[in-house]
């Protein structure tokens, strides 16, 4: 069994593309917000109810069920309430955006692989570089197949997910797919305040992404050369490193 969701929505195009590449591969049931929850991160419905309804798809026989919560939300709920077995993977996506470097910690796409990962089931979150609506996602198709695939034969380790992001450009400008580590980079954010029609001040969030790493073993680089990229992540934050150094602390 396949468990498909997003962040950007059931309707969205690119879970309906996510959603035609693994109906040849397995079972599929979709359990996905009703709304977008983008940029949700990990957040979780603890403060309301939290609504799911099955939806009639025509000409297709697989399940699929709209959440009122976040993408966090949407596996919790399969794995509790709606699936009647474990899922053999998770898959989340197609987003609309990139989730490379730090983006990975604000993401609902990925989140929604990781509460899976959380649950022990292999879980891989796919984005493609393009923010819009109208984004076209037949180059995602070859890699999203191959790499579910290979999920489900080899496994993952315990504890880890995939992170994979899909340059915007035609399949055969594509040079192919490379294991990367997050790059450090980060985002350079400023505020836009306003005033409504009322008079109360009010702010936009702007900003501009800023890559600090040179490296060329990371995901953005491998984006920027025209290269699928996938990050094997950890739900561990734990900085194995750091524990010596704080044990010498005067605590």
């Amino acid at each position: 069994m396949i468990l498909v969701t997003n962040d950007d929505g059931i309707t969205a195009p690119g879970i309906r593309t996510l959603v035609d590449v693994m109906l040849p591969i397995g079972d599929v049931v979709v359990v996905a917000p009703d709304s977008p929850q983008s940029a949700k991160g990990h957040a979780i419905t603890v403060d309301s109810t939290l609504y799911v309804e099955q939806i009639e798809v025509p000409g297709e026989t697989h399940l699929e069920y709209t959440c009122s919560g976040t993408p966090a939300d949407c596996v919790k709920l399969a794995v509790r309430e709606i699936l009647d077995r474990r899922p053999d993977i998770c898959v989340s996506g197609i987003n609309h955006g990139s989730n490379s470097s730090i983006n990975v910690i604000y993401s609902g796409t990925m989140s929604a692989a990781i509460e899976a990962g959380i649950e022990g089931i292999p879980a891989v979150g796919f984005s493609l570089l393009n923010y819009k609506w109208s984004a076209k996602f037949d180059a995602c198709k070859t890699f999203v197949k191959t790499i579910t695939e290979n999920v489900l034969q080899h496994g993952l380790q315990e504890g880890v997910v995939l992170n994979v992001n899909i340059p915007d450009i035609p399949e055969a400008d594509i040079k192919g797919i490379k294991v990367c580590r997050q790059a450090r980079a980060n985002w350079v954010e400023e505020f836009d305040k306003r005033k409504n029609p009322q008079g109360r001040d009010y702010y936009w969030l702007t900003g501009k992404f800023v890559n600090l790493d040179g490296g060329e073993d990371t995901d953005e680089w491998a984006l920027e050369h025209n290269y699928v990229s996938v990050v094997p992540v950890q739900f561990d934050m734990t900085a194995h490193r750091f524990i010596k150094n704080l044990n010498n602390w005067n605590l």
